[in-house]
């Protein structure tokens, strides 16, 4: 039962996307339906119609065949084929008698023109269809007007037009829910854009207005006390005071903020400090326990990164370190740098790996550029983080074999950064 059912949805399908093949089908059965239904004489018989009493003229199975051929362009010319089928039923009815069923072949149009046309064309082609066929039948045929025939021919072609009227309606009703529906889902989806975009602009005006006030007081007290600092030391020490609850106050209304911005699930942040370069050793010797050989030089200890550029210089080793974990193979050694030139800090990160257990040097060196065109995250993610400081970020195959990473990073620390970064870690780790 499931077979046929899929067999029976397979050839619907087909045919839906094959117009002509069903129509040139139905036009067949059609045919062979007006010409079984010729071989019937209505006018013996003692209870009917008798089957096989009589055999269609040569001049019948043409039209036949001419108005059930005309049934395969319905769709694309459907009155045409309306008024083809209409004017050969007439004839048949003028000219035979009794008259072979050409006139089903006009029935089938009529229904094709109620279903692609709208109300009003229907009523019209419909009634003048249906008035034509049936004084035809009832004028030119033996039989009396009132036959059962006669009546037929009236009763097929009116039940024709309503009948595409209603498929008609019943397409254009779903067209209508389906459209309704898309513009719903359209109106639903940019209505909840523009929810969004509300609400980031409210918490935006919200941050701006608390940043903007606290730091402006902040910054006039501390303008205050170091104006008075040596003269009025208690003054400045009030003056430190406003500050201080100036800047809990403004960390409170942040966080009350961003908590708003919070999923449930989220985890809580993180209350150490953000790694540098200061533990740089801590994450070498988790290389080295899971059996990379890591080598690390590091310059100038005593003047430290800002933290920003120190916590991307971090993440950067530690990305490229985690590549080399992945990608290099047994047997590989790694070798960091860290060096300030001037105004810029170049980290390096070095490895002399042939690629993973069946993997050639090419397919290693392929493995790790792929990921930079958009096969992983790793190099994207890196070249981002050194990119948003203005820097510089290269990486690819080392000739003879390996890989190699070098990032720029400008230095452009203030004194104030330069102390604060002291606290979080710089350049002065050492592995």
């Amino acid at each position: 039962m499931t077979t046929l059912g899929t067999g029976f949805v397979r050839a619907h399908r087909w045919l839906r996307g094959h117009p002509l093949a069903f129509d040139a089908g139905l036009a067949l059965a059609v045919l062979v339906s007006m010409i079984c239904a010729s071989f019937a004489d209505p006018n013996h018989g003692a209870n009917g119609p008798s089957f096989g009493t009589r055999t269609p003229e040569p001049f019948s199975v043409l039209l036949m065949v001419l108005g059930a051929g005309a049934l395969v362009l319905r769709r694309r010319s459907p009155m045409a084929v309306l008024a083809v089928t209409g004017a050969l039923s007439a004839a048949e009815f003028v000219v035979m008698d009794p008259p072979a069923p050409v006139v089903m072949s006009a029935v089938i149009a009529l229904y094709t023109v109620a279903s692609r046309t709208d109300r009003p064309t229907t009523w019209r082609v419909g009634l003048l269809t249906m008035t034509v066929l049936t004084a035809a039948a009832m004028f030119f045929g033996s039989a009396p007007w009132y036959s059962q025939e006669n009546l037929g021919v009236f009763a097929w072609t009116g039940m024709a037009g309503a009948a595409g009227d209603a498929v008609r309606s019943r397409r254009a009703f779903v067209d209508a829910i389906r459209e309704r529906a898309e513009r719903a889902e359209r109106t639903r989806e940019e209505e909840a854009r523009r929810r969004v975009a509300e609400e980031r602009l409210r918490i935006a005006r919200d941050l701006h207005d608390v940043v903007a006030h606290h730091i402006a007081l902040v910054n006039v007290q501390a303008g205050v006390a170091a104006h008075v600092m040596d003269k009025r030391p208690d003054q400045a020490k009030e003056a430190l005071a406003h500050v201080r609850d100036a800047s809990r106050s403004a960390l409170n209304e942040l966080r009350a903020t961003v908590g708003l911005l919070r999923q449930s699930g989220d985890p809580e942040a993180p209350t150490e400090p953000a790694p540098g370069l200061a533990v740089l050793g801590e994450l070498v010797n988790t290389f080295r326990n899971a059996g990379l050989p890591v080598e690390v030089a590091c310059t100038d200890h005593q003047n430290p990164l800002p933290a920003a550029v120190d916590l991307a210089a971090y993440r950067v080793i530690q990305e490229a370190l985690t590549n080399v974990r992945k990608h290099a193979g047994a047997g590989a050694k790694a070798e960091v740098s860290v060096v300030r030139v001037g105004a810029t800090a170049e980290i390096t990160v070095l490895d002399n790996g042939r690629g993973r257990t069946g993997e050639g040097e090419g397919s290693f060196a392929g493995t790790r550029a792929e990921e930079g065109d958009g096969g992983g995250h790793g190099l994207i993610g890196m070249r981002e983080r050194v990119t948003a400081f203005g820097g510089t970020l290269t990486a690819g195959p080392r000739y003879g074999g390996g890989f190699r990473v070098h990032a720029i990073l400008p230095v452009k620390a203030r004194t104030g950064e330069q102390k604060a970064s002291g606290a979080t870690g710089g350049t002065g780790g050492h592995a």
